[in-house]
């Protein structure tokens, strides 16, 4: 398999850790594609999306990982979510011209909110959700302390991203029993010698042999990864249901139809009145009319 779009897992024989490397090039290219973003906003969103796929790697479900990032600053919303077939999307909202080396919290206005959602695909299934505390000057420092704290999980995230390509190394302490209790330490502090560079340009075998030459590792078969967008003109008009018979009215009245654009991958999806009236089972536009007079 190609180096490029490819999540690597491994696990060593003889330390309690697991990792995973994974490299974003077709995917994070096909994001940067819909829509022009700030350089600063692109180096967050290229490392939420390598992180995402890193979380992604070891849970055992089936379904989404979301990353979600709300602020009151001039980044108003970043989103990532990566499911369970190693698909990815992702987007974000801002406001105004960003400074090329604006940190995450000055982005974010000083405050706001880093969630992380496990949603289902099964209906029946009940979706989780937990708060990333503002913690740290980078996405794998906040991350890694929500880790510590919550999941009480030693973690080492090293992420980085440039115009072509979003990558990341995950680091995971086991249980005890999984090898030497120091074995842990010696190869965070490894991990950690990785520069964003060789990240960036080198394939995971060359990285793995470069960092843990002197350890045995068990690499497991690399799975590919990819950008996909879900929507679709059914989902858009469930959308359109919860936003209500009166609302969808008032917009085909003043505009003839309703036009909707997705923020992921900018498919339009547009409903004439005949559709939507489908949706609705009645007259949106008579009912409209009938109200106000």
């Amino acid at each position: 398999m190609s180096q490029h779009d490819t999540l690597q897992r491994f696990l060593f024989d003889g330390a309690p850790v697991r990792g995973a490397l994974v490299r974003l090039d077709g995917a994070w290219q096909q994001v940067l594609a819909r829509r022009a973003y700030p350089a600063a906003l692109k180096a967050i969103l290229g490392e939420m999306m390598a992180a995402a796929e890193l979380m992604a790697a070891n849970l055992k479900f089936e379904g989404a990982l979301i990353l979600q990032l709300h602020g009151n600053g001039p980044l108003r919303l970043a989103v990532v979510e990566c499911n369970h077939d190693r698909t990815v999307r992702a987007t974000a909202k801002w406001d105004g011209d960003l400074a090329d080396d604006a940190a995450i919290l000055q982005l974010l206005g000083g405050s706001g909110q880093f969630v992380i959602t496990l949603e289902p695909r099964h209906d029946k299934a009940q979706t989780w959700q937990g708060i990333v505390a503002l913690e740290g000057d980078t996405i794998g420092q906040m991350l890694e302390n929500y880790m510590q704290r919550s999941e009480q999980l030693d973690t080492r995230l090293v992420l980085a991203c440039n115009d072509s390509t979003a990558a990341g190394l995950l680091l995971q302490r086991l249980p005890e029993g999984h090898g030497e209790p120091e074995g842990w330490e010696r190869i965070s502090i490894l991990g950690r010698t990785l520069q964003a560079q060789e990240l960036l340009e080198l394939s995971a075998g060359e990285i793995l042999h470069r960092l843990f030459h002197e350890e045995t590792v068990r690499v497991f078969e690399p799975e590919g990864v990819s950008f996909a967008c879900n929507c679709s003109q059914e989902r858009v008009g469930n959308m359109l249901k919860m936003l209500g018979g009166q609302e969808v009215g008032e917009v085909l009245l003043e505009q003839g139809s309703v036009e909707i654009v997705c923020d992921y991958c900018n498919q339009h999806y547009v409903f004439d009145e005949e559709d939507a009236n489908a949706l609705f089972d009645y007259d949106l536009v008579a009912a409209v009319r009938e109200a106000r007079h």
